[in-house]
């Protein structure tokens, strides 16, 4: 479905302030994958994000879309086919707006060209769609988003993004912000979704444990790179220990490498 081949991304190139965030990263997500992505902060989890969504241009490689090339296809382009939720639960909602207009703009995204009012048969979809979430919601649609907490927003937010049928949804940490009990209820909602209506998604998240027990493949990232890609009865055999040693293992054989080739030259 989606096929990276040898990204990069360098910021402030040629500069004292050169960031090299992305190296020469290659990846194939199949249709129907569930990936987890952990790594440390500076890894390039979120710049390889903004690179599949068309939000930031990568410096070099090219992205591939069911074999289309849009490397440089802009971020709107890609919106149409791509979902993403942020850490922020502000940032996938309009404040100022009522609940039940909220899902109607996201609905239309799946009724181009055709002119769809907000009337008593979309009132009870909608209606029978918030049921799902366990939060009351449906008996809250004429509400502005506004009054909402972080938890009912960003469940929402996944829902408006599920029904509007996207072939690839990007979870940025979108529970890292939450407490607790309100995360774990996004998370059980995320895995449903995915599960039910057949989602390929991927999702960074620093918490070991959760990328462990939700989806069927874990990448590791650590300076821009893939250094672990695990699915099936690998992944199930992991735990947040294996996991960690893993990392430690791999980050040692690198700096091993280094070395050698230092001595080299």
């Amino acid at each position: 479905m989606i096929r990276i081949e040898k990204l990069s991304k360098v910021f402030h190139p040629g500069t004292v302030n050169e960031n090299v965030a992305l190296r020469g990263v290659n990846l194939t997500v199949k249709e129907g994958d569930f990936i987890t992505i952990v790594g440390s902060n500076g890894a390039g989890k979120t710049t390889l994000f903004n690179a599949i969504s068309g939000n930031q241009p990568p410096t070099d490689g090219r992205i591939f879309v069911n074999d289309v090339d849009v490397t440089r296809d802009p971020e709107y382009k890609r919106a149409r086919y791509i979902g993403r939720i942020f850490q922020d639960p502000l940032l996938g909602t309009a404040s100022n707006m009522a609940l039940e207009d909220n899902m109607m703009i996201c609905h239309r995204k799946g009724f181009k060209g055709l002119r769809i009012s907000l009337n008593g048969r979309m009132r009870r979809y909608f209606r029978e769609q918030l049921v799902q979430l366990e939060m009351g919601l449906e008996d809250r649609m004429k509400d502005n988003v506004g009054l909402l907490s972080g938890g009912q927003r960003q469940a929402l937010t996944l829902l408006m993004m599920v029904l509007s049928e996207p072939a690839l949804i990007l979870l940025d940490e979108h529970t890292a912000a939450l407490d607790p009990k309100n995360a774990s209820l996004v998370l059980k909602l995320t895995q449903d979704f995915i599960s039910r209506f057949g989602l390929t998604a991927m999702m960074i998240t620093h918490n070991m444990k959760d990328a462990i027990e939700y989806g069927n493949r874990l990448l590791m990232m650590d300076k821009g790179e893939i250094i672990l890609d695990v699915e099936g009865e690998q992944k199930r055999n992991l735990t947040v220990e294996k996991l960690v040693e893993k990392f430690h293992q791999i980050r040692h054989r690198t700096l091993e490498s280094d070395e050698v080739m230092l001595s080299d030259t």
